[in-house]
């Protein structure tokens, strides 16, 4: 398929990441600190953008959680800096949550080897994306979520619409303005609009910086919906090397107030799960007393200890 130039050219010239920044006009020859206090002044917007768009976030959260409660995936699909985080995103989640590597997948444009170096070109065929949503068995039961600061990038189109056509929920991450967003394309768009960049159509900087925010926050809401977290600390992580093993331990003692040896040998009773160990303490139960509670809390550590189940107490979860 070949690509008309020319059109991509004016697409390319409308997006509001590609304008010139008139904060920054004069940065080329500006001092060091005032090239600092440039970029800095413009990377202070960007929360503000973010805060805008939390109701669609919050729409995004509800059906990811939902997908994830009934079987369902979280798909990212991004290329370039879009891309890269959204694998970072996706590969942070087992060691923070526990999580089975399927449950959230990051896609790059280009694969592997563009997480690394740049694979020029690959970003340019909507067919590439849609061939990875099919070779990742994506359905009707999962959520795939297009991340692309321009809204356009042909990768990420691609995948996005073919997943709809499955059946797919679709979610999109864009840093350009909601009006340019044709809203039947996709559920649910999230839009924070950062401006022109410092450094016109370096998307890495501001754009960049929107979707980390974005992105943390869909996986760690929706992990804190999934009975992931105690209070305001993450108690199922894996503990997969020993940062994590010394980490489980403090969250333990944290919480339980007992000693390094104490909490060290409730978990190793536990199988090295801290929320199995946390039951067993707080609620003064076995082990195989403390998985019961946790199967009927569906995983939540705070209605385990009191022996309940969601449907007993909604309105704590």
């Amino acid at each position: 398929m070949s690509v008309d130039k020319k059109k991509l050219f004016e697409e390319i010239s409308k997006l509001t990441t590609e304008q010139r920044n008139p904060r920054s006009m004069n940065i080329d020859v500006a001092p060091i600190p005032e090239i600092l206090k440039i970029i800095n002044d413009e990377d202070k917007k960007v929360p503000f953008a973010v805060e805008k768009e939390l109701p669609y976030i919050a729409k995004a959260v509800e059906v990811i959680v939902h997908a994830l409660k009934n079987g369902g995936r979280l798909f990212y699909f991004g290329a370039g800096t879009s891309g890269r985080l959204g694998v970072v995103d996706a590969a942070e989640c087992p060691p923070t949550f526990g999580t089975d590597p399927e449950m959230v997948q990051g896609f790059i444009a280009g694969g592997k080897e563009a997480m690394f170096i740049a694979q020029e070109g690959a970003e340019d065929y909507p067919e590439n994306g849609a061939k990875e949503v099919v070779k990742a068995g994506v359905t009707d039961k999962d959520v795939v979520c297009g991340i692309a600061a321009s809204r356009r990038t042909p990768y990420v189109v691609g995948a996005v619409k073919k997943a709809k056509e499955i059946g797919a929920k679709t979610l999109f991450i864009t840093t350009n303005p909601r009006e340019n967003f044709d809203i039947e394309e996709v559920d649910i768009a999230i839009c924070p609009y950062v401006g022109p960049e410092v450094i016109m159509g370096s998307t890495r900087m501001k754009s960049g910086t929107a979707q980390k925010l974005v992105l943390n926050m869909l996986t760690t809401a929706t992990m804190v919906r999934l009975g992931k977290v105690y209070e305001n600390m993450m108690i199922d992580l894996q503990m997969t090397n020993l940062k994590l093993v010394e980490r489980s331990k403090r969250i333990v003692m944290t919480i339980t107030g007992l000693s390094y040896e104490e909490a060290e040998k409730y978990l190793n009773e536990a199988g090295g799960h801290v929320k199995t160990a946390l039951v067993m303490i707080l609620a003064n139960v076995s082990k195989e007393e403390a998985l019961k509670r946790l199967e009927k809390a569906d995983g939540f550590v705070r209605l385990a200890i009191e022996g309940k189940s969601p449907n007993d107490i909604k309105a704590q979860i």
